[in-house]
């Protein structure tokens, strides 16, 4: 009886090392993924109901966007019961994703787009509990043309602001557009005019983000 469950045992063990190594090889893929701007693990949830409006306006330019592009961030919410423990800190690592939020042209001013809250698909990712994702907050950068090594005007709302209909507003100086003094440089503005220096406070623009929960 022994002989005959030793091969057994060895074919469970087997299995169970190939599966464990698939797994990590999938995780080591997923991981990379992130780097690389990806979502790694996290799936989209197919169909999402929680739909709100996301305006962009932009005020005072001193020239054309070409490039507008919207981001909803979302981020799991009790990593610390689902996610991957990282080994050297024996804690679970954050799990986060942004995804692309299409933002249409209403006006030489104005973008819309649609975000939806529940846009992530609640999952156990790693065999530790099932992940809850939460949005976290909307954004948008702005370039005048695309060109490599022009400025990166971002901004952002988080989550609260955004689901109260409220506005956030980023002061930008217009010395900074098309390009800054460094290539690639991202400009996350100033809540307010004072911000900035006397001398550049007549040269001004801005960008508004606001949400709307969308009509049914």
């Amino acid at each position: 009886m022994r002989r005959s469950l030793l091969p057994c045992a060895v074919l469970l063990l087997l299995t169970a090392c190939h599966s464990e190594t698939a797994m990590n090889q999938e995780i080591a893929t997923a991981e990379q993924d992130v780097e690389q701007g990806g979502r790694g693990l996290a799936k989209l949830n197919p169909a999402p109901r929680q739909a709100y409006e996301f305006v962009l306006k932009i005020d005072d330019a001193p020239g054309p966007f070409t490039v507008v592009n919207g981001t909803a961030q979302y981020d799991v919410v009790n990593e610390q019961e689902c996610g991957r423990i990282v080994q050297a800190t024996g804690r679970a690592g954050r799990i986060t994703s942004q995804e692309p939020v299409e933002l249409k042209k209403i006006s030489d001013t104005e973008y819309q787009g649609t975000v939806y809250l529940d846009r992530m698909l609640d999952e156990d990712y790693y065999d530790r509990g099932v992940c809850q994702w939460k949005f976290s907050g909307a954004g948008a950068t702005l370039k005048a043309t695309g060109a490599e090594g022009e400025t990166r005007f971002v901004s952002f709302i988080d989550a609260d602001r955004f689901v109260k209909g409220e506005r956030e507003t980023q002061h930008y100086a217009d010395l900074g557009y098309p390009r800054d003094e460094m290539d690639n440089y991202a400009d996350y503005g100033k809540d307010a005019p004072e911000g900035f220096k006397p001398e550049l406070r007549d040269a001004l623009f801005s960008v508004t983000l606001t949400g709307k929960e969308a009509r049914s």
